[in-house]
């Protein structure tokens, strides 16, 4: 039976649009949205599923500005109908993507991200599953207000939780301490929790701003850190420290002289930044004391988008750090 849910696709390359010129050679995208969906069996049952290829590229070659040209397609995808609207790309970028489409996302209707970890080619490709998935997410209207979300191997991730964590594994993408919102199973979605959405980022007013992550590492005496910092290029620094948010002495004195904004981070990947236990030299206390905005439950990367998005609309010093604090606040 037809759905008459309405449902928008977009594929922006990576592996699951893949195919080897010869055998042997590495795989590089060439498949389109329509030639991809029309190998896909059951799809009208689900929904009624308009495809457009918007590009063909690996995730690891995807801008700034090619995520607000997915933006834009998926609000036109609403104002024409929709129901929601699922974004195929490569899994290199796939977190960042969602988030960053996460912070500018207004609508209640579903936005859903997925991807493949394996080429068409390979035994037990799991993109047509993925897909599949991801176009039942974004048709079903008990996935609305969920914000943009990530769908692969049959779980539900929040944009905002949600990491790559593995190479290869079909179940490289997790979501830490709090997990999956849901998963799907003998094709129906089961919701485990749901989460409190921030309010939208307006989209920047420019989208070159520049800001640098740097991790720590062991031994840092700090020049990296002082290099970055007095570039005239550079507009923000994310700072992904050890630990809790901690650094080595010679980079807390880089953060305290720095003239641009420095978000405290951890490299950890999971669990919050601390702000308040403890108080040596390169301490979160301590970076915070020298002007360091500490960002919560964000994980580095995610930060940093969320930043240079803030510095892309010059937004006054008060407001990032009040934008921040919200955003991090929130698991």
């Amino acid at each position: 039976m037809t759905s008459t849910r309405r449902v928008g696709v977009a594929t922006l390359g990576g592996t699951v649009t893949m195919t080897q010129a010869v055998p042997g050679a590495g795989v590089v995208p060439t498949v389109g949205a329509e030639d991809l969906l029309s190998a896909l069996p059951g799809l009208s049952d689900l929904a009624q599923v308009s495809a457009e290829t918007l590009f063909k590229k690996p995730g690891a070659s995807l801008t700034i500005d090619d995520v607000l040209a997915v933006l834009a397609w998926g609000e036109a995808c609403l104002g024409a109908g929709a129901d929601g609207v699922v974004v195929v790309q490569g899994t290199d970028t796939l977190e960042e993507v969602a988030y960053l489409l996460d912070l500018l996302w207004t609508h209640d209707q579903p936005l859903v991200l997925t991807g493949a970890m394996r080429a068409p080619h390979h035994l037990s490709a799991d993109g047509a599953a993925n897909i599949t998935a991801a176009v039942r997410v974004a048709a079903s209207a008990g996935c609305s207000g969920l914000g943009v979300t990530v769908v692969m191997d049959e779980e539900i991730h929040a944009a905002r939780r949600v990491a790559k964590r593995d190479t290869a594994a079909l179940s490289a993408f997790s979501s830490g301490v709090f997990g999956p919102l849901g998963r799907l199973h003998e094709g129906r979605i089961s919701l485990a929790n749901r989460i409190v959405r921030n309010p939208a980022v307006a989209p920047p007013g420019r989208s070159d701003a520049l800001v640098v992550l740097i991790e720590s590492t062991l031994g840092d005496r700090g020049a990296a850190a002082e290099l970055v910092l007095a570039s005239p290029a550079v507009a923000g620094v994310v700072l992904a420290g050890f630990g809790a948010g901690h650094v080595t002495a010679e980079v807390a004195e880089a953060v305290a002289r720095s003239a641009v904004p420095v978000v405290l981070a951890s490299r950890t990947g999971s669990g919050p930044v601390f702000e308040e236990t403890y108080g040596f030299p390169g301490s979160e206390q301590d970076l915070i004391a020298k002007g360091a905005i500490p960002c919560g439950w964000l994980q580095a990367r995610k930060a940093r988008l969320l930043l240079m998005l803030l510095l892309g609309n010059d937004l006054p010093d008060t407001h990032i750090r009040r934008i921040i604090a919200a955003h991090g606040g929130q698991p």
